[in-house]
C-alpha cells in the first residue's frame, strides 16, 4: 500500500482535516484495485495513515460486499440470488455453474482460475438470472449460455 500514498495525499487535500476519517472507503477502494483484495497489512497501513480506529476500518470492509479480504480467481463469477433472481431461476444458475466449476460459493478453483460467490442484488432485475464477470454483465442466463460462457473464459486470457 505505501506506493499508493502520493495519491492518498492527491486525495486528502480535497478533504476537510476533520473528514480524514471520510477516506476510508475511497483508499480501501484504491487498494482492491490495486491488490485485487484488501489485506491485513492494507488495514494496519491505512489506521496509520489515516489516524482512525482499526475497528473502523474493519467495519467497513464488513459492511460493503464488494470489498474481498483474501485473493480471488482470475474470473470472479458473482451470481445474484435476489428475489427478481430467484424467481427466475438463480438457484439453478448457482446449482449449474458450482457443478461445472466443482467449487461451492465462496471457492475457487484449484488453478486459480476462477472464483464462484452470491451476491444479494446486482440490480439487473429485468434481465435475471445475472452472473457478473469480474465488473462485466451476462443477463437472462441459461444453461447452454453458462457453458459458453465458462468455455470462452477459459480459452481467454483476456479481461471480459
Amino acid at each position: 500500500m505505501k506506493h499508493l500514498i502520493p495519491e492518498f495525499d492527491v486525495m486528502r487535500r480535497r478533504y476537510p482535516a476533520e473528514a480524514t476519517s471520510s477516506m476510508v472507503l475511497p483508499c480501501l477502494h484504491r487498494i482492491q484495485q490495486e491488490r485485487g483484495h484488501v489485506a491485513d497489512s492494507d488495514i494496519a497501513e491505512l489506521t496509520a495513515y489515516l489516524g482512525v480506529p482499526r475497528i473502523q476500518i474493519e467495519e467497513v470492509l464488513s459492511h460493503y460486499t464488494q470489498f474481498r479480504r483474501a485473493a480471488i480467481g482470475r474470473w470472479h463469477l458473482q451470481a445474484c440470488r435476489n428475489l427478481s433472481c430467484s424467481m427466475r431461476g438463480a438457484e439453478g444458475v448457482i446449482e449449474h455453474l458450482s457443478a461445472k466449476l466443482g467449487i461451492a460459493p465462496g471457492q475457487t478453483t484449484g488453478d486459480g482460475r476462477f472464483t464462484l460467490s452470491t451476491v444479494e442484488c446486482l440490480g439487473s432485475c429485468g434481465t435475471a438470472p445475472v452472473v457478473m464477470v469480474n465488473e462485466a454483465y451476462h443477463e437472462s442466463m441459461t444453461p447452454a449460455r453458462l457453458d459458453a460462457l465458462i468455455e470462452g473464459l477459459s480459452r481467454s486470457g483476456a479481461t471480459p
